[in-house]
């Protein structure tokens, strides 16, 4: 979805099967522009922190590259073919109900599989010697913006029944969170669903809504309430009373003060911290990262920014996030101008994924917030 027009209408002309894999027409190139260079970026930036896993291994280096740069070119052409083939007609479908329930399905499917750190949020299919893994969680983050469309936006007559409009997408997202935050113990990923459905279902105007976003705002003030708590003196002994997983707790506890369990909770962001000092304006250079080779853990996931910070310093970091800026803005000023409702929760709804993803993981890896899990 690269703008109101490409992802929200359908063009008259017919599209051009070779053009399928180009810059979709009537794109944002500032938002097209700023996906290539986060993708191009990000390939190499896996490549150079990955060597530190792959030492006496022969190959692995290579067939992790290669997996990355099937997946780009995978999701790049699901990306132009969505933008061209889109339409707001399909959230009225009679076929979007079981998508949207076919997401549940993927949620369980993941508790057949191991966990990882304490999780079980990852569908890992082996493919001779490459482990794919695939988090129906992120996926996930993409339905709710669209089930709130489908089912909050543009109501422009009463809606016929004794529950709110709003009573069958909540009852959706709840099914969601309650899978990955009790069974699959993704934490992060069900904080940032939970943002998500918070800020899009304030979106829509109908009368009828007034009554749910109550509740709405009433949750909103309940987070900000655990954050304020959180950062105050109270937070240490606020966490310990806390109903989670002890690997958990000591995700919040490290952030509050990485230095009381240094080589042991407080470790990874320590590295991190280091690997950001070390970096200063310029950084080291491209593949002259030094902590990818000790034993930093997620140093080609979680904490790779750490990684790019180090080698190609705050000039580095500014690649990444001038073009996440880029096309959070041009996001939120299409969903200020565009008239349909939907379309507003999508744009928005997109907006917030981005903006969520990234104060998660920046904020995590510099010791700002609990670190999540959730990826940059």
């Amino acid at each position: 979805m690269t703008t109101a027009q490409a992802s929200f209408s359908k063009p008259k002309q017919h599209v051009n099967r070779h053009l399928i894999a180009k810059m979709p027409r009537f794109s944002d190139k500032g938002i097209y522009i700023s996906i290539l260079v986060l993708s191009i970026y990000g390939l190499l930036m896996i490549a150079s922190s990955s060597m530190g896993l792959v030492i006496g291994k022969t190959g692995s280096l290579t067939i992790i590259v290669v997996k990355q740069i099937v997946f780009l070119i995978l999701g790049y052409l699901a990306m132009t073919s969505l933008a061209n083939h889109f339409n707001l007609r399909f959230l009225k479908s009679k076929d979007f109900p079981l998508w949207a329930m076919g997401m549940v399905a993927l949620l369980v499917a993941c508790l057949f599989f191991p966990e990882v750190n304490g999780a079980k949020a990852w569908i890992r299919v082996p493919v001779s010697s490459v482990d794919i893994s695939i988090q129906p969680s992120e996926f996930t983050k993409i339905m709710t913006p669209l089930i709130i469309a489908a089912y909050c936006g543009d109501l422009h007559t009463n809606y016929q029944s004794a529950h709110s409009p709003m009573a069958r997408p909540a009852y959706f997202i709840m099914a969601y969170l309650g899978i990955i935050l009790v069974l699959q113990k993704d934490l992060g990923s069900a904080a940032a669903i939970l943002m998500i459905a918070s800020f899009c279902f304030l979106i829509p105007q109908h009368p009828q809504l007034r009554a749910g976003k109550k509740w709405v705002y009433l949750l909103l003030g309940a987070m900000f309430l655990v954050a304020a708590l959180y950062f105050s003196p109270l937070g240490y002994s606020m966490v310990e009373h806390l109903p989670l997983q002890t690997y958990q707790k000591n995700r919040f506890l490290s952030a509050i003060n990485p230095f009381a369990d240094q080589y042991d909770t407080g470790y990874q962001l320590i590295n991190g911290l280091v690997s950001f000092a070390t970096g200063g304006w310029t950084g080291l250079g491209f593949g002259n990262s030094v902590r990818k080779y000790s034993k930093f853990p997620a140093a080609n996931t979680d904490f790779i920014l750490a990684i790019v910070v180090e080698e190609m310093g705050i000039v580095g970091f500014l690649l990444i996030f001038i073009p996440y800026l880029v096309i959070i803005i041009q996001l939120f000023r299409y969903a200020m101008k565009i008239k349909s409702e939907k379309a507003r929760i999508i744009l928005i709804g997109v907006a917030l994924y981005l903006f969520v993803h990234c104060l998660f993981n920046i904020g995590g890896v510099t010791g700002l917030i609990p670190l999540t899990g959730v990826p940059l």
